[in-house]
């Protein structure tokens, strides 16, 4: 009965893992030369989704962003995850922590 009971909670969560992967949207972002590519994205108002942070530079970054709410070191030739929204139309501005000058972005939400 415990064993039964146990594959059932690991298919349960494989399953709910599996609808909420499926309903959220991925944005791929590149880290290049402490750049983001692409530096604007575009998304619809209302969703969740995923930004896949790919840093191909040697050192690490920092996706910084206040008005997400979010701050995510990313190690230099690594990737990360970070999860926004459901978000209210607007801009939404983000960053790298450690090149700011240089690496600049913005989420437009409509």
């Amino acid at each position: 009965m415990k064993r039964s009971l146990l594959l059932q909670i690991i298919l349960s969560s494989f399953l709910y893992s599996s609808l909420v992967s499926a309903s959220t949207l991925q944005y791929d972002i590149t880290i290049k030369n402490h750049q983001f590519s692409p530096s604007e994205i575009t998304i619809e108002s209302g969703k969740k989704v995923v930004l896949m942070i790919d840093n191909q530079d040697e050192t690490p970054e920092e996706f910084d962003s206040y008005s997400l709410n979010r701050e995510q070191l990313i190690g230099g030739k690594s990737q990360a995850k970070v999860f926004i929204g459901p978000l209210e139309p607007g801009r939404y501005p983000f960053s790298g922590e450690f090149f700011r000058q240089t690496a600049q972005g913005i989420i437009i939400v409509k």
